[in-house]
């Protein structure tokens, strides 16, 4: 099977930065698995479904890529699935501060699992799902961010509001 990682996140919705993490994961992974996190802490703009279908879309012609969501923890998914890591992408030193926490606690409840850490592109460092929906919420101009059919969707969401 390879090298099998799993790239965690609430994807809402998926951005450039996003693509670009997983597009070089697999320069380390045969496989990586974009996993929806069922997240109850998050107040989401889109369901699972529907941030389950984007991310389809935006990987349909990637291989070894999967989509997939979880509930729970983390750590059990990963052992669930095989996988050999964790995959996170970072933007700037506030990501590494949290997501350094949470390698530490994931790591704590199971020692087999590695976390590995890859900075996003520069091209994409300020780009987050948070700043993208607050753009669109106010008819700014998504494409260029986010795949366009991630943009076209955002339209839609805002149009209705």
């Amino acid at each position: 099977m390879g090298k099998i990682a799993v790239y965690p996140g609430s994807f809402d919705p998926v951005t450039n930065g996003h693509c670009d993490v997983v597009h070089r994961g697999l320069t380390l992974f045969d496989k990586v698995i974009v996993a929806v996190a069922q997240n109850g802490t998050k107040d989401p703009l889109f369901t699972i479904d529907e941030r389950l279908e984007m991310l389809s879309e935006t990987f349909k012609k990637t291989p070894g890529v999967e989509v997939d969501s979880f509930d729970g923890l983390l750590v059990d998914y990963v052992t669930k699935r095989r996988a050999d890591a964790i995959l996170k992408g970072l933007r700037a030193v506030s990501d590494f501060e949290y997501e350094f926490q949470m390698a530490l606690m994931n790591r704590k409840l199971n020692k087999n699992i590695q976390t590995v850490f890859l900075m996003t592109g520069l091209r994409w460092i300020f780009i987050s799902s948070s700043i993208i929906k607050e753009a669109a919420r106010f008819g700014g101009e998504t494409r260029g961010m986010v795949p366009d059919f991630v943009a076209e969707k955002l339209r839609q969401k805002f149009s209705k509001a």
